[in-house]
């Protein structure tokens, strides 16, 4: 093997000092301390495809344009929301909530209402069939916006319900996840029946250079909502979807997802739909002017509700900010359900710090991963988690338990798509609802001992018997969950 010059060795260097001084410069700049270290190790060790994937992923925000259109929507609804009555609020309420909820405001806008309805549905084909029977009884449109759309067996009720009203001429309007649905194994079929109903429908952050629409190929909207006529609203964390997702290596597996869906009426079904309405005009520029979300009605309850958007599209992560007040606010109890638990250190520090106050904490997973980098990355805090005196719930498995809750003593629950995890936290746009009520709570309470009883709980002894394989994986797949 001949020997290469000595000056193609002294460029070389040359160029890998460059790049290393570069990356110490650009890299942290306003960027969390653990991405930017997990950025400048990949850079370093592996300098060429490191720099290349900065590249391609290490923006984790919107292009400016779709941020400037985030801004307009929230100046706009700011002063909308100045001159309306959202119905009564509670009365009582905790000396923390009030902070938390103008918190909320500030960063996403949307105002506290009350007297709203709200009810849990937790069973899968329950939650479809009920957004079918609500979406019939649509008279001037129908809003759905899922992060997955798919037209199968399963959801064949929601999709008949959709082509009754458009047949009606009740006005359909649709957005679904670009790079969630393109390969999936329904998605022509899907699009072609909503082509025959004569849906209005868009593709949410699309990746079509083509086209001139391009951003950080990871980056998804995985909001899931629906609205009808303004007066009823599901939110929550389930797809319209069959529960294996149609997908093979689930069938083979035996997988199926457990998930719920909130059906909401009155005056916040408003801002559920200024959010469909928000991220219709960022997909389509289209300012849908004759939706009235001026108009609030009295819905069937008294319960305070607040929809917190978050997102690549703000500056600040509005639920993980939402989370940690909440956590350190609680007194006395705090249950936790997400699939992907994969928290940075503030939220760590939360968990921990409210164990340490005698607050009883509890973590509902998955027995079973459907991902695996974020299963092993989720895994390697268990330890941590366990010490500090979180009791861990693992749902047995084949089931993937999918609903993302959180609730705080008796006083409130959030509910919605928004994971704990640094993807939910950075790189997804999400909807989550805080809901302030004890018969609300008592509901999502209920579920949660569903859950337990079809959950073991994981000790330290048995996790500190792990392999040593498995800790070794665990600690790798933290290491990338931080590249954001």
């Amino acid at each position: 093997m001949i020997p290469w010059p000595w000056w193609v060795l002294a460029f070389l260097t040359l160029v890998d000092l460059t790049i290393r001084i570069i990356a110490i410069i650009v890299v942290p700049r306003n960027r969390r301390p653990t991405a930017a270290m997990a950025w400048l190790l990949a850079i370093f060790f592996i300098p060429y495809i490191g720099v290349l994937l900065f590249l391609i992923i290490g923006n984790p925000r919107l292009p400016r344009a779709r941020r400037r259109k985030q801004d307009q929507i929230n100046e706009y609804i700011n002063e909308t929301s100045d001159q309306l009555h959202f119905g009564t609020l509670r009365p009582d309420a905790p000396s923390w909530f009030p902070p938390i909820v103008a918190m909320n405001q500030k960063l996403g806008a949307l105002p506290i209402s009350g007297d709203n309805g709200a009810h849990l549905i937790g069973d899968y084909q329950q939650s479809l069939d009920a957004m079918a029977d609500a979406i019939r009884e649509a008279e001037d449109y129908v809003h759905v916006e899922f992060y997955i759309l798919q037209s199968d067996a399963a959801t064949d009720n929601f999709f008949r319900a959709l082509e009754e009203v458009a047949a009606r001429h009740v006005q359909v309007r649709v957005l679904l996840d670009h790079w969630a649905n393109r390969w999936k194994p329904r998605y022509r079929k899907t699009i072609k029946r909503l082509n025959a109903m004569g849906a209005d429908w868009h593709l949410l952050l699309p990746m079509q250079p083509l086209k001139g629409r391009m951003q950080r190929p990871d980056l998804r909207n995985h909001r899931k909502l629906l609205v009808i006529d303004g007066r009823t609203a599901f939110v929550g964390s389930q797809n319209i979807t069959d529960s294996s997702y149609n997908l093979r290596k689930n069938i083979k597996r035996g997988l199926h997802w457990v998930d719920l869906m909130v059906r909401v009426d009155g005056p916040v079904v408003l801002s559920i739909n200024a959010i469909f309405l928000s991220d219709w005009y960022s997909e389509t520029d289209e300012v849908l002017s004759e939706i009235d979300i001026t108009r609030a009605e009295i819905g069937s309850g008294d319960l305070d509700c607040q929809i917190v958007p978050s997102g690549p599209g703000y500056e600040s992560e509005n639920n993980l900010r939402l989370f940690l007040e909440l956590l350190y606010a609680a007194s006395e109890k705090i249950i936790i359900v997400s699939p992907y638990f994969v928290p940075d250190e503030a939220l760590l520090l939360a968990v921990s710090s409210a164990c340490d106050r005698g607050v009883r904490v509890e973590l509902f997973v998955s027995e079973e991963g459907d991902q695996a980098m974020v299963y092993h990355a989720q895994r390697s805090y268990y330890e941590a988690l366990l010490r500090a005196g979180v009791r861990i719930w693992m749902y047995r498995k084949p089931y993937i338990l999918h609903t993302k809750s959180l609730t705080i003593d008796d006083e409130v629950a959030v509910i919605g798509s928004s994971n704990m995890d640094m993807r939910s936290f950075g790189l997804n746009l999400e909807i989550s609802m805080l809901v302030r009520g004890e018969e609300f709570v008592a509901e999502v309470r209920d579920l949660e001992a569903e859950y337990r009883s079809l959950s073991r709980e994981l000790t330290l002894e048995e996790w500190l018997q792990q392999p040593l394989r498995s800790t070794i994986l665990d600690n790798l797949a933290r290491l990338t969950s931080a590249l954001q």
